[in-house]
C-alpha cells in the first residue's frame, strides 16, 4: 500500500500561478547611455522601442518543463511511503511454570480412560497437560518435572509444540523414586528469575508428600510468595494411602495458600481434568499486542525525477547553444568568403 505522510502538502500546487497573478514582475535597473540619434538608428535597423520593462518569455521546453517539476517537488515534500502489512507480535503477560510429579509412584494404574481401560497416572497427567498448554497459546509455559531430585526440561517459551513434545517423552521414575516438593519449588523460583511477566504462576502437580527436600515445602512457599509467585497445587495420590504414597493435602494446602493460590484433587480423571479446567479460568491469558507497519521512503523518487529533469534541460540547453555558436562561426566565415572572392573578381 502506498500513501502520502503529509497529504497537506499538495495544497502548495498552485503556489506558482498566485505568485505570478499576485505579485507585479520582478524589475531591474540598469545604467543606459543616452543618445540623441537614437531615433535615427532605430528607424535605420526597423525596430520601434516599446515603453516599459522587457519580460523574457520562456520558451515551450520550460513550460513543460516547470509544472512538471514543481508538481515532483510537492510530491517529494508530501513524503510518499510503501507501507507494508502490519506485523503483529504476541507479548505475554503471565509466564506459566508447570512442576510434575515422576516419581515411582505415577506408574499407579489407578487411572481410567473414557473407555475404561485403567491408565497409569503419568500417562493420565501428561494427556490433561497436553491439553491444557494447547490452550494457553498466549502465555509462556515452562516446564519442571521432579522425584528424587527436581530438573528444568524446558525454560519459559512460546513454542508450545516442543513442549508438548518434551512432556510426551518424559515418563515415572525418570527422577528417582522419591519426592522433593520443597526443591522443585526451589528450582521454580530460580527459573522465574529470569522472568519479566508482571504475573507468575507456577501449578505443582504430585501424587504423594514431601520426602526430605533440602528446603521444607512451606519455606520454599513462602519464598515464593516474596518473589510475587503464586502457587496452585494439584493432589492426585489417594489420600487414603499410607507411608510415602498417602497424600498429605493439608501440607499442599498450606503451600498453595501461602502463595494465594488454591488446591485441586484430582483423584481420577475426571477430577484431574476439572481441577485443570479451573485452573485455565481462574488464570486468563494475559497478553499484549504488538503491531508494527514497516515503512519504506520514497520521496527519493520524485525528488530524484526533478533533479534529472532540469539537469536534462540544461545540457540540452547548453548544446543547442554550442550548435548554435557554431553554426553562427561557419555562417559568418562563410560570408566572409564570399565577400572576399567577391572582392577579387571585380579588381
Amino acid at each position: 500500500m502506498y500513501r502520502l505522510e503529509y497529504l497537506w502538502s499538495l495544497a502548495l500546487l498552485p503556489l506558482p500561478l498566485l505568485i505570478y497573478w499576485l505579485l507585479p514582475p520582478y524589475k531591474e535597473e540598469q545604467d543606459s547611455l543616452r543618445l540623441s540619434f537614437f531615433s535615427y538608428i532605430s528607424s535605420a535597423m526597423g525596430i520601434v522601442p516599446q515603453p516599459g520593462a522587457v519580460i523574457i518569455e520562456p520558451n515551450w521546453l520550460q513550460r513543460i518543463l516547470a509544472p512538471i517539476c514543481w508538481g515532483l517537488i510537492v510530491l517529494a515534500l508530501a513524503r510518499p511511503q510503501r507501507v507494508e502489512p502490519p506485523i503483529q507480535k504476541i507479548q505475554p503477560g503471565r509466564d506459566v511454570m508447570l512442576a510434575l510429579d515422576i516419581s515411582q509412584s505415577m506408574e499407579t494404574p489407578d487411572f481410567r480412560s473414557a473407555d475404561g481401560e485403567h491408565l497409569r497416572r503419568v500417562d493420565a497427567v501428561k494427556h490433561v497437560v497436553t491439553d491444557f498448554i494447547q490452550r494457553r497459546t498466549n502465555d509462556r509455559i515452562g516446564l519442571i518435572v521432579f522425584g528424587q531430585a527436581a530438573f528444568p526440561v524446558t525454560p519459559f517459551t512460546l513454542d508450545h509444540e516442543a513442549c508438548i513434545k518434551i512432556l510426551g517423552q518424559t515418563d515415572a521414575g525418570m527422577a528417582g523414586p522419591q519426592t522433593m516438593i520443597g526443591d522443585a519449588i526451589g528450582l521454580a523460583i530460580k527459573q522465574f528469575d529470569s522472568s519479566d511477566a508482571k504475573q507468575r504462576v507456577l501449578i505443582l502437580l504430585t501424587d504423594g508428600n514431601d520426602t526430605g527436600s533440602r528446603m521444607p515445602p512451606r519455606k520454599a512457599a513462602e519464598i515464593a510468595s516474596q518473589r510475587g509467585i503464586t502457587i496452585h497445587v494439584v493432589g492426585i495420590g489417594d489420600p487414603h494411602a499410607t507411608g510415602e504414597d498417602k497424600v498429605d493435602y493439608a501440607a499442599l494446602d498450606g503451600i498453595a495458600k501461602a502463595t494465594g493460590g488454591q488446591l485441586f484433587h484430582g483423584e481420577n480423571r475426571t477430577e484431574l481434568e476439572k481441577a485443570y479446567a479451573t485452573l485455565d479460568a481462574i488464570t486468563p491469558q494475559n497478553f499484549k499486542t504488538l503491531s508494527y507497519q514497516p515503512k519504506s521512503e520514497l520521496f527519493m523518487l520524485p525528488l530524484g525525477a526533478a533533479v534529472l529533469l532540469l539537469t536534462a534541460y540544461h545540457i540540452l540547453t547548453l548544446i543547442a547553444s554550442l550548435v548554435a555558436r557554431l553554426f553562427a562561426r561557419t555562417q559568418r566565415r562563410t560570408e566572409e568568403e564570399t565577400t572576399s572572392s567577391v572582392f577579387k573578381v571585380h579588381v
